[in-house]
């Protein structure tokens, strides 16, 4: 199993619709084969700080994340309009 944790900041006035890519971007990732869970989060006191607890597989699961239609065109085109990438980590578990 492979882990991705991922913080996003929405553009001044963008938090709504970083919000509507962001459950789009949900619904669709947890169809995915591979995935165990993808899971939003933002943040209680800066509204524009986002979130992503992402958890595949393997890393082929991710590979097909990231080729999926709706990340290609939403997290890759879209949302780097009205929000920044802040940061990403990858991890594994513990075993």
């Amino acid at each position: 199993m492979v882990a991705l944790a991922v913080t996003w900041m929405a553009k001044d006035g963008q938090e709504g619709h970083v919000a509507e890519l962001f459950r789009y971007l949900q619904t669709e990732s947890r169809k995915e084969p591979g995935c165990r869970q993808f899971q939003v989060h933002r943040h209680l006191e800066d509204r524009r700080r986002f979130f992503i607890y992402e958890q595949f597989d393997d890393e082929a699961a991710l590979a097909a994340h990231r080729a999926a239609p709706h990340f290609a065109t939403h997290a890759k085109v879209e949302l780097p309009k009205v929000a920044d990438r802040l940061e990403g980590h990858l991890y594994e578990p513990l075993v």
